[in-house]
Formats: C-alpha cells, structure tokens, sequence
C-alpha cells in the first residue's frame, strides 16, 4: 500500500523503509511475546505480540516482489487491519473489559469483502483514504480505551492517550494531502513511513509502561490492604488519617474517629469455628465499606476490631455508625447455615482542634467502645466532645501511640468476662 503510493519522487527508498519496519515489528513482538511466557497472567501480551507479528508479516508481503504465495493484494492490507484490532483488543483485555470478535476482525473483513465487490486502483486517493481511515479509527478507539483506564498513573495514562490519538491524526493527513496537493504526496508517504516505524516503536514501549503500572498497582494494594476484608491494612489506615486530620486542621474543620468491635466474637470462633469467624469479619468489610461516604475511611486494624476516620462531627459520625450498626446486625443474623445474631460495638470520638496525634483520638474512640461494651453491646457510644489533647506529655503520648493494640485488647477481655 505504503509502496505503491511512494514509489516514484521519494528520497528515500520505501521498500528499505518497509524492511527496516519490518524487522523492528519482528523484534518486537518476539519480545512481548517472551514477556507474555514470563508473566502469563497478562495475556494481553499475548494478543499484542501477536498483532505485532501478524503486522511485520502483512509489510513482508508488500515488499515482496515475487511472493510465495499468489494471493491478492488486499490480503496482507488485511493482515494489518487484524494487527490494528487485536492491539485493540489486547487492551480490553488488559483492563478486563470483554473482547469483541466483530470488533477484532471487523476492519480486515470490511476491507476483503470491499475489494471483493469493488475495483480500488492501487495508490488511488480513494483505497488509500478508506485504508488510512480503518487505521486511523481503531487507533482512535484504541486511545479512547486507555483514556477512560483511570486506575493507571496520570503520566502513562495522558502518555497513552496521546501517543496513539497523534498517530491517528497524521495517518489520516495523506487523504487531505493527496487529493489537495498531490506534488506532495510522494513526499508525505515516506514521512508517514517513517512515523509508524516510530509509532511502533513507541506503541510497544507503552504497553510495557501499562504492564509496569499494573504490577505497581497490585502490589501497592497488596501492602495496604487487608487480605480477608478487602479494606485498608492499619499502616494505610493511619497515613490516610494523618492525611485527613492535617486537611481538616488546616480548614478548622472536625473530624471523628469511630472504633468498632464485633461482640463475642471469641465465642464465635470456638463455637463455630475459624472458617465462619472469617465469613463474619468479610461480612461486616462489606457492610462497613458500603455503608460508608465516599469521604470516610475505613479499615480492619487487626483481629475482630475496625476503625473509620470521617470528615464531620459528631452527630455526622453518629448517623453513619448507626447505618453501619443496624445493617450489620441485619447481616449478622445468619451466616451460611448458622444462626450467629452477630452485632457490633461503636466507639466515637471527634476532634474540633487540628489533629497532630491520630493515636491519641484512637484511644478516646477506643475509651468509649470499651463503654458500649459495658453497657451491653449492640449501641454506639460517644466520648466526651473535647479537642485532642495538645499539651499531654511526650513520653506518655509515645506510650499510648506504642501499645494502644495491647491496651485495647486487655480491655476486650475484661468486657468480654463481665
């Protein structure tokens, strides 16, 4: 296609530029294609592998003065069309959308069944517009799919997005140029060579950047998730909180912190085992997590014990923590086969004052958990309405922010014998 249409007043030699591609094309797809063997849990590596290698075999046949095999000259055109679906479908794929057969193939059927009913001249205005036209809108496509990923890094997203939407505009340049200013087709049909050598080139190192980002995403979520729940680990809870606090604190707004602890979850353990103690503790993750704002942050600290950290006062606080109260016990009332009646105790505690230590208001919260559980479980209870403490002293302050897990604890025990 490419060399029909810049075979004569070029300065450079296309069929050179062709071979130069393709074995860039072959390089390439080899090479995602070992990536893919050593992580095959991204099969999208696969299907752009693939695609790059289905792509330097359609450019081999073009430049091939004598082929192998007879065949029509719309066959390798299709060949590439392919390619263009499958790096789009590899990109669904990748971010577990569902891959559409129609959607895959669409570009090279439309172009055989075209070729079969109509006679487009080779290098005429009209084959190469519909041609740089089909490339141009399954990149389109394709730049629109890595748009709308928003789980990746704003730097490998907008790279993504760009990259593949500034192809497209300059194939889509010759159908203007060649039917406008024809003395600069020649011309442009080498430099169009030339950007999709680069283009290539490109594409394939982003795809690895998104491999890359995927990777850092999973582990990221690993360290600070808690495995059972699916809500944050107790580090990222109190980075998050710090975040939160210094936010609120800088506007002299308040913020409550809400501690939570399932009631006689021991007895659950020992009466019907471990299995269904971790079918409770994912139960109220999803009733917490749901029953949460958007704002609020919310996590599993370690054991039966949860903890939120909420934008707003008390009576805000109170009006989610007896959401989450009530629907838990609704839950919590069989589980499996077992009838287990589980409810929850709330403690709450808000600071009007900026926060500079999420420990200390974790321990107020914690002070008025330990009174809901003496007050018969099931309820939420509120501390005392004051700021946290500023001016308390420095050694005592790191104790509390030291042992706070262990001082809770002993605390559970006590309420859970009384």
């Amino acid at each position: 296609m490419l060399a029909a249409a810049g075979a004569h007043g070029s300065s450079l030699d296309i069929p050179t530029l062709l071979i130069v591609a393709v074995s860039l094309a072959t390089l390439l797809g080899l090479f995602l294609i070992l990536a893919w063997a050593q992580q095959r849990e991204v099969r999208a590596l696969a299907w752009w592998g693939s695609a790059y290698l289905i792509g330097a075999s359609s450019m081999a046949m073009w430049n091939t003065s004598t082929p192998a095999l007879d065949m029509p000259r719309a066959v390798p055109e299709a060949l590439t069309f392919l390619a263009c679906g499958m790096i789009w479908s590899g990109v669904r794929l990748f971010h577990g959308r569902r891959i559409t057969p129609l959607g895959t193939c669409g570009g090279a059927l439309g172009w055989l069944i075209v070729n079969l009913f109509t006679a487009l001249q080779v290098g005429s205005v009209t084959r190469i517009a519909l041609a740089t036209s089909v490339v141009a809108a399954y990149t389109f496509v394709i730049a629109f799919e890595l748009w709308r990923e928003r789980r990746k890094s704003m730097f490998s997203r907008f790279a993504a997005f760009v990259v593949p939407s500034l192809h497209a505009a300059i194939f889509l340049m010759p159908i203007g140029i060649r039917a406008l200013l024809p003395a600069f087709a020649p011309a442009w049909i080498t430099l169009l060579a030339l950007e999709a050598i680069i283009y290539g080139v490109g594409t394939a190192f982003i795809v690895l950047l998104m491999v890359k980002d995927h990777h850092v995403h999973i582990y990221r979520h690993a360290a600070t998730t808690d495995a059972l729940t699916g809500l944050l680990n107790r580090r990222a809870f109190m980075e998050h909180a710090r975040d939160l606090c210094a936010v609120r604190g800088r506007r002299r707004e308040p913020v409550t912190l809400l501690m939570f602890d399932l009631d006689k979850f021991k007895s659950i353990n020992d009466t019907y085992g471990h299995g269904v103690g971790d079918d409770v503790l994912r139960i109220f993750g999803q009733i917490a997590g749901s029953s949460m704002r958007a704002t609020d942050i919310v996590a599993r600290l370690g054991g039966e014990e949860f903890a939120a950290i909420l934008p707003g006062d008390m009576e805000v606080a109170h009006k989610v923590a007896e959401r989450v109260r009530t629907n838990f016990e609704v839950a919590g009332k069989v589980v499996g086969e077992y009838a287990i009646g589980g409810t929850v105790s709330i403690g709450a505690a808000t600071s009007h004052a900026a926060v500079t230590d999420v420990d200390a208001l974790i321990n107020r919260a914690d002070e008025a958990l330990y009174k809901a559980k003496r007050n018969g479980r099931n309820r939420v209870e509120a501390a005392d309405d004051l700021p946290a403490p500023e001016s308390a002293d420095l050694e005592e302050r790191g104790k509390i922010a030291y042992f706070p897990i262990r001082k809770r604890a002993a605390r559970r025990t006590q309420a859970a014998t009384a």
